[in-house]
């Protein structure tokens, strides 16, 4: 896999990426806790379209760093550092949870590289009932390392799936996915969880200037409604959408989330090339 090393606070970190896919780039960043293999099936939707660059943010997958406290800037930085050595000048960017709050800063201290954005579960700032629930994350990452349990990959269902999951699972198909996400945990998570813990950009929305799809999960209940509003009010070309699913819509209902996803980047492509004057 392709990787790229720079500087960032405490150290420096080596990215890894994948490159899928031929077209306009477009560049898709994870949440906390997962990594680029998340992106798997809205790369194989728009691959034939699309040149698509998944990378690792420090803590998950592939990538290396100096192991201690990340900024959202630094995650900011591997993500502008993954599309410069992919050779894209400017690209869509999808994020999703904490991806989206990177996503958001990227666009807003680097929007001539943004051509547009789409944001699932972002927020604006985190507020003190936020703030209380990552704290109680760690609490759980910091017991599990300790003792080899499995609280954070219990507790995740609980507060990132909708009533739909619980409707269509039974208790061994829900224990089949405890087991098997409690496996996908990247080994900083927790290190992502503090990250979490920092967001706050006020300060750079004002100064994005490309089209943005904010997409709330109408259960979510790890980011209030009144957080997806501060995203549509404080970006200037910004419009709301939802996904009737929780937090995890890229687990809860990957079919619905591709789907939302692709039309709007077609939306937009369409729109990329309406602007290109006829020869």
């Amino acid at each position: 896999m392709p990787r790229t090393t720079l500087p960032i606070s405490g150290g420096t970190a080596t990215v890894e990426y994948d490159v899928t896919g031929t077209g306009p780039g477009l560049v898709l960043v994870h949440g906390t806790a997962a990594s680029r293999e998340q992106w798997g099936p809205l790369t194989e939707a728009v691959a034939d379209r699309f040149t698509v660059v998944a990378p690792d943010l420090s803590g998950s997958g592939g990538t290396i760093d100096h192991g201690g406290p990340v900024t959202l800037a630094d995650l900011a930085d591997e993500v502008l550092a993954a599309a410069d050595h992919a050779g894209l000048g400017s690209f869509h960017l999808v994020g999703h949870s904490l991806g989206a709050a990177v996503a958001t800063h990227v666009a807003g201290t680097r929007p001539e590289r943004v051509r547009s954005l789409a944001l699932h579960a972002g927020w604006v700032r985190t507020d003190v009932r936020m703030a209380a629930e990552f704290r109680s994350w760690l609490e759980m990452l910091r017991v599990d390392a300790e003792h080899g349990t499995a609280l954070f990959a219990r507790a995740v269902p609980l507060l990132a799936f909708g009533p739909r999951y619980w409707e269509r699972v039974d208790t061994p198909a829900h224990e089949e996915f405890v087991r098997m996400f409690a496996g996908m945990i990247g080994a900083g998570a927790a290190r992502q969880t503090e990250a979490d813990l920092t967001v706050d950009l006020r300060a750079v929305l004002g100064d994005i200037t490309a089209p943005t799809l904010v997409l709330a999960s109408s259960h979510d209940r790890v980011i209030g409604p009144e957080q997806q509003e501060a995203l549509v009010a404080g970006i200037a070309r910004a419009r709301y959408a939802e996904i009737d699913a929780g937090h995890g819509a890229p687990g809860e209902d990957p079919a619905g989330f591709v789907a939302k996803l692709t039309a709007y980047l077609d939306e937009r492509l369409a729109a990329d090339r309406e602007q290109v004057p006829a020869p």
